[in-house]
């Protein structure tokens, strides 16, 4: 056996990655709570699924690997919490299952299990769902009774025997609508509480808000990266003539910049590199909400920016005691 020591200072904690990930689960269900509220039942359902097969698909591929069950750690859980909060409530049950099992066992197990990931197993089994399943991924839904909040004015047919009825996400509706016809948009206070078309997770800014304060709270995350990414988003809506606010309130933005881009694995270790890689998923995801051909651009910002990480922390990598003065000297 060979033991491996790093270098000083040794600092014991009694956080763990078990604790971590029960906080994030607690921090989460305030969204899923208004999920409930905004989507009915298919909501959960989709959830359970999702939460159902990643734990499933961890322990199965475990087992198959003959590594040590990591069930107990809680992680698959999460994976699967945060895959349910980006999907639709109107995708088919089998969905869910595809997902969970690209994010837990491609994206996850075959690059070594928890901690060895190089992108957020949950982000990227949404893009590749997105990608694949395109019509399944983008048909948006609220329920009948806020449908007038959401600013939908005609009532159609119910999806799937349910009280859901077809909408467009206020970021579509937003990219879609100019002058006169700008009054059918949600008002602010109707996206920060919720009544929107959009992915299960997403909707209440207010949820989300009270689980990021939470988790701030416990310590688990730190404001550098969403506050880096949230400005960065605003400031660069309002150069570009629109409406900060609204994009601020609409999409997976909140979602985005405090649940998945503060992801350990996957984001910057020194406080430098957290705002670059902030600043980072803001312009992507300006850029493409602005000029790409997508209303929405969390996803694919928040990836792009996982891949670079390496590069911004070898960038911003801080400098050891006393290597100051010897790099002085050369």
């Amino acid at each position: 056996m060979m033991l491996q020591v790093s270098s000083s200072p040794h600092i014991r904690d009694t956080v763990t990655t078990r604790r971590l990930m029960a906080d994030v689960i607690i921090a989460l269900t305030p969204a899923l709570i208004m999920a409930f509220y905004v989507f009915g039942w298919r909501a959960l359902a989709v959830t359970l699924l999702s939460v159902a097969s990643a734990v499933g698909f961890e322990y199965l591929s475990r087992l198959v690997m003959k590594r040590y069950n990591s069930i107990p750690d809680l992680s698959a859980i999460v994976t699967g919490l945060l895959l349910a909060m980006n999907l639709p409530p109107t995708v088919p049950f089998w969905l869910p299952v595809i997902g969970a099992l690209v994010a837990i066992v491609v994206v996850k197990q075959m690059f070594g299990g928890i901690g060895q990931n190089f992108v957020n197993p949950a982000l990227a089994a949404r893009i590749i769902l997105t990608l694949s399943f395109p019509s399944a991924m983008t048909a948006w839904a609220i329920r009948t009774a806020h449908a007038a909040a959401a600013g939908v004015t005609e009532i159609g047919d119910t999806i799937g025997g349910t009280d859901l009825i077809a909408t467009a996400t206020p970021l579509a509706m937003l990219r879609n609508t100019t002058g006169a016809s700008s009054s059918s948009l949600p008002d602010y206070l109707s996206l920060f509480l919720g009544f929107k078309g959009g992915c299960i997770g997403e909707v209440s800014i207010l949820a989300l808000l009270v689980g990021a304060i939470y988790l701030l709270w416990r310590g688990v995350i730190s404001l550098w990266i969403p506050a880096a990414y949230i400005a960065t988003v605003a400031v660069l809506t309002a150069l570009a003539g629109q409406d900060p606010l609204y994009h601020l309130l609409s999409g997976g933005l909140v979602l985005g910049a405090f649940f998945m881009a503060t992801d350990y694995v996957t984001s910057p270790l020194s406080n430098k590199g957290k705002v670059l890689f902030g600043v980072g998923c803001g312009l992507l995801t300006g850029l493409i909400r602005i000029f790409g051909s997508m209303a929405e651009g969390v996803s694919f910002s928040i990836i792009l920016m996982n891949i670079l990480t390496p590069h911004i922390d070898r960038w911003t990598i801080p400098v050891p005691f006393g290597g100051g003065a010897r790099r002085a000297q050369k």
